[in-house]
């Protein structure tokens, strides 16, 4: 049977010190030259391939939580989600009542952007920017205007938990669009992410199926971002790092992403 196999990056793929164990590399690279149809879907954009240098991925890559299918050699995107109008008014709305000012992802005049508001920023914002050092896409604004300009497909709320849990708690009751607040693994500030309404994991990794002609859908993943992926897979594997919310919809749960849980179950699993 011809299977998909996706794997998340952060907490998944990804030690902690964010990057992929040779011994992994090995092993997926090998897996791949073999014939395993193996790709990856994260929240990440630009830094999805700079993390997984080394990688020899031969099939499309799912980036921004399902708001793109790119083919990572050409840079190419397959598939695209952007926000309507109607999105931006309501959205922008909102988080300026609530004094939150996001990071905002489009693309300017065919350009992708990172837009920021430097006049009205936090700490975690500041993190954010500082991690992005030599990024080009990082765009600072100084007023809210600007902030929303262009084709809109990503927006991050980063903040402290008592600020950001009750903005996700009236979001849910806009339909137009969806939101995912989780933890950073990383730093302690947590993240509200607003992406498209068909945008998800769940529907690129359908998308990407149909479009290589596999039968089955193998996952692996450690956060709440990865529950959608998992109800759409045949099997679905939870880090032994991830969320109980992960844990509970599990086909079974791996070994951590620090004792490289991916790689060992693939090369454990897959008839060579």
């Amino acid at each position: 049977m011809k299977t998909l196999y996706v794997s998340d990056l952060d907490g998944t793929l990804l030690r902690q010190d964010q990057i992929i164990s040779k011994y992994s590399i090995n092993i997926l690279n090998n897996l791949i030259k073999a014939g395993t149809l193996f790709t990856y879907a994260t929240a990440r954009s630009h830094s999805a391939s700079i993390v997984t240098k080394g990688l020899e991925l031969e099939i499309p890559v799912i980036i921004s939580n399902g708001v793109f299918i790119m083919d990572r050699k050409t840079g190419e995107r397959i598939l695209k989600n952007s926000f309507n109008s109607d999105d931006i008014s309501i959205i922008s709305e909102f988080l300026n009542k609530n004094s939150i000012y996001p990071l905002v992802y489009s693309f300017i005049n065919g350009i992708e952007k990172v837009s920021w508001l430097s006049n009205k920023t936090n700490k975690g914002i500041l993190r954010d920017i500082n991690d992005r050092k030599g990024d080009n896409r990082i765009r600072e604004v100084f007023d809210i205007g600007s902030l929303y300009e262009g084709d809109v497909f990503y927006i991050i709320c980063i903040g402290d938990e008592q600020d950001l849990i009750p903005l996700s708690k009236n979001l849910q009751e806009k339909e137009t669009f969806k939101f995912l607040l989780q933890k950073n693994i990383y730093y302690p500030e947590y993240w509200c992410e607003l992406m498209p309404k068909d945008a998800s994991k769940a529907n690129a990794v359908l998308q990407l199926k149909e479009r290589l002609g596999c039968k089955k859908v193998v996952s692996f993943g450690d956060g709440l971002n990865d529950i959608s992926l998992f109800e759409i897979s045949d099997e679905c594997y939870a880090m032994g790092n991830a969320v109980p919310e992960l844990k509970k919809i599990a086909t079974g749960i791996i070994d951590t992403n620090e004792n490289d849980g991916v790689a060992k179950w693939l090369y454990e699993n897959i008839k060579k």
